[in-house]
């Protein structure tokens, strides 16, 4: 019984632009979300939140077979009283903003986070962003119940991008700022 071996694309093997391509566009997003990162000052994180461990960029090659990278601002990821703010770049899907809350944090039961464009997830894993963005395990209208029933505090938006480096470098930036404004007025 023989095997068929499916055709390989020589073309896309033989072109010597693509991966270099792909590769300065990573470097270009992780040069972006490091200057991101810079703008809040870790001062600024741990008025939010006591046991902020700052901010951290990370990347990995294989979401779905997709490159993507991470910037992660206060980085508490307790269960009970942690809080986390992610940035997740994933190349071919886009950009989004994720806000994980312990279930006993002052934020658990902030439901004005509506009010800011966030849906609630409803995935039983806050780390399956296959599941929450491209089957869209979330709520945007989730009621007080819905969310006091969660064993996962979590909230999701995109970050719509334009063209223009400067104004996506801008956008995070301002979505940054205006997050953690908000949460630092319901936290006190």
């Amino acid at each position: 019984m023989s095997q068929q071996t499916p055709e390989l694309d020589l073309q896309l093997w033989l072109d010597q632009e693509i991966i270099p391509r792909q590769n300065r566009l990573k470097s270009q997003f992780w040069e972006l979300l490091s200057r991101c990162a810079n703008t809040v000052p870790s001062e600024n994180l741990l008025r939010i939140h006591s046991k902020s461990g700052g901010s951290k960029l990370s990347r990995g090659n294989d979401l779905l077979g997709f490159p993507y990278q991470v910037l992660d601002l206060i980085r508490d990821f307790d269960p009970e009283s942690g809080l986390n703010i992610r940035v997740l770049n994933w190349f071919g899907h886009g950009l989004y903003l994720f806000i994980l809350i312990g279930k006993k944090h002052v934020l658990a039961t902030e439901r004005d986070f509506q009010d800011h464009e966030f849906c609630f997830c409803t995935t039983k894993s806050a780390w399956n962003y296959p599941e929450i963005i491209l089957d869209e395990k979330y709520n945007p209208n989730p009621g007080q119940e819905e969310i006091a029933k969660s064993k996962l505090i979590q909230w999701f938006k995109p970050i719509q991008l334009t063209a223009n480096t400067s104004s996506i470098e801008q956008k995070i930036s301002l979505e940054l700022k205006d997050t953690l404004t908000f949460i630092r007025k319901c936290v006190g």
